[in-house]
């Protein structure tokens, strides 16, 4: 079990694609309009998030270890969400049935009429809309509505946007240019005495610290099962009791770590984030920066013009 390499969350990938050239000023702006763009949109954009995002994974050229087994992974998971969904109750708890009686419906579209009249026209367009039914799919315990289906679509859909997109960033973006990309977006926020740099610095360092959490759950579940503890000897009081031990074991890992990070930025010197500033990064906008900002500004249009929920 290696969770650092089933589970890369967090991790940033040191490739050179054409993702990680971008200037992290434009990715992060990227990536907030994948986040915000799913507010109010129909499913027609949403499943397009989804299809944009795969693409923009397999022609980065990123290499399929890193991306295969979690993009697969999280697909089943949203696969299982949009079948749960779907044939869950909608909520509406009403029962469904035609608007017009049986005998009606068999009548009406025989009545009489000349042709080309008025009322043919309307008897036609009448039998049109009959085709419309709210109930999708209806096979004993499964029953399946339209607004069952919208709400698994939005679902699924949802899970893998938010997951997948804010994971391909941090995987594309190295946590010092994260950082100092985000500082030079909040640099406005500074006239209003908002401590801009004590924000980037915390930020980088949990973005640091999110690797070590990993290790230390990674070593923590490696030494129970080199234990061989006989689960079923223990029952349920004492498995619950060794994990415990476990999770104990774990925060005093976690702290121990943060300690030694503290210390060691003491050792060096640190006061204060504005006296010990270190530039990390040199921004600076370039060509397919460029392109990336013209593709987002049509990536918004085209939102606007199919994407709202009508």
């Amino acid at each position: 079990m290696d969770l650092l390499r089933s589970l890369p969350l967090g991790l940033y990938l040191e490739e050179e694609t054409w993702l990680h050239k971008l200037d992290p000023r434009v990715k992060f702006i990227w990536l907030m309009s994948f986040l915000t763009t799913y507010i109010y949109a129909n499913n027609l954009w949403r499943v397009m998030l989804v299809v944009l995002l795969i693409l923009a994974t397999l022609i980065s050229k990123i290499p399929a270890r890193v991306w295969q087994q979690q993009m697969g992974q999280l697909l089943m998971l949203c696969l299982f969400v949009l079948v749960v969904a779907a044939i869950s109750p909608d909520g509406l708890g009403i029962s469904y049935q035609p608007r017009l009686p049986a005998t009606e419906q068999a009548t009406q579209p025989t009545a009489t009429a000349s042709p080309g009249s008025p009322a043919k026209t309307a008897l036609s367009s009448q039998a049109d809309k009959q085709g419309y039914s709210y109930m999708l799919f209806d096979k004993g315990p499964v029953k399946v509505t339209r607004r069952s289906w919208d709400l698994a679509i939005r679902l699924s859909t949802f899970f893998f946007t938010v997951i997948y997109s804010t994971n391909l960033y941090l995987l594309t973006t190295a946590p010092e240019e994260i950082t100092t990309g985000i500082e030079s977006l909040m640099q406005p926020l500074r006239k209003l005495n908002v401590p801009v740099t004590e924000i980037t610095l915390t930020l980088t360092l949990s973005l640091r610290f999110i690797p070590l959490v990993l290790e230390e759950i990674q070593n923590l579940v490696r030494s129970v099962m080199t234990r061989a503890i006989n689960w079923k000897k223990l029952g349920l009081k004492g498995a619950v009791k060794v994990w415990m031990l476990v999770a104990q074991r774990l925060l005093e890992n976690l702290l121990l770590r943060a300690e030694q990070m503290a210390n060691a930025m003491i050792v060096r010197g640190f006061t204060s984030p504005n006296e010990h500033k270190v530039r990390w990064h040199d921004l600076r906008i370039k060509t397919r920066d460029w392109v990336a900002i013209i593709s987002l500004v049509l990536f918004w249009g085209v939102r606007i013009a199919i994407g709202t929920q009508v």
